[in-house]
């Protein structure tokens, strides 16, 4: 990941996530063994991830199986519990409102809170690779600012706008436990489990047995 400058001000500024993104997605990507995506009704998908506490090998290659796990289901987000790892940790590979591509890996993301003045709802439809053909409306802030750690374990911080924002959000509440249908009326909640019953999943998935 394109990082700025490495000093004491680290965590306080905002990572370059803009720079070398094909480059860099690809040799994940290459390095990377695609892994079947766990689907909403899968134990980790509903409960709190365990914080990321070494920053190894081991994770270097999470990151490589989840960004060849990602681009294989053509996803723009990735959270270690969708391919069945009980860690923190979630990549991406996401255009913003703007049309920049930004490509990256947070561990232990916390979203930050936002002033009110910063809280602008964005009406826009929602999907997940965990709920699998559906799709639905979500109201969600258009500036989402998500503060944890890369690969290394170096403090990060993460800026995102318009679908950018709501990818950062989307992945962070995965790894606390939270669908996007969860923040669904009940309503909404059951049209989208009944889309998802419907319809083919384009790439593998895990079965919840």
């Amino acid at each position: 990941m394109a990082r700025q400058e490495t000093d004491e001000r680290l965590g306080d500024e905002f990572i370059d996530d803009t720079q070398d993104c094909a480059e860099r997605e690809q040799a994940h990507r290459e390095r990377g063994t695609v892994r079947p995506i766990t689907v909403v009704g899968h134990p980790l998908l509903h409960r709190e991830c365990r914080d990321v506490t070494e920053f190894d090998e081991s994770l270097a290659s999470l990151v490589d199986d989840m960004f060849a796990s990602q681009r294989a289901a053509e996803g723009v987000g990735l959270a270690a519990n969708q391919i069945g790892v009980d860690l923190k940790v979630f990549v991406y590979d996401c255009m913003d409102d703007d049309g920049v591509r930004h490509v990256g890996v947070v561990c232990n993301p916390v979203l930050e809170e936002l002033p009110a003045e910063a809280r602008v709802l964005d009406d826009n439809n929602e999907g997940c690779l965990s709920v699998p053909t559906a799709y639905a409306e979500l109201a969600r802030p258009d500036t989402a600012v998500v503060r944890g750690q890369d690969a290394s374990g170096r403090p990060i911080r993460v800026r995102g706008t318009g679908y950018f924002a709501r990818c950062l959000q989307h992945e962070t509440d995965h790894l606390y436990g939270r669908l996007y249908i969860d923040r669904l009326s009940k309503r909404d909640r059951k049209a989208a489990l009944k889309m998802m019953a419907e319809g083919t999943p384009r790439y593998e998935t895990l079965p919840n047995d």
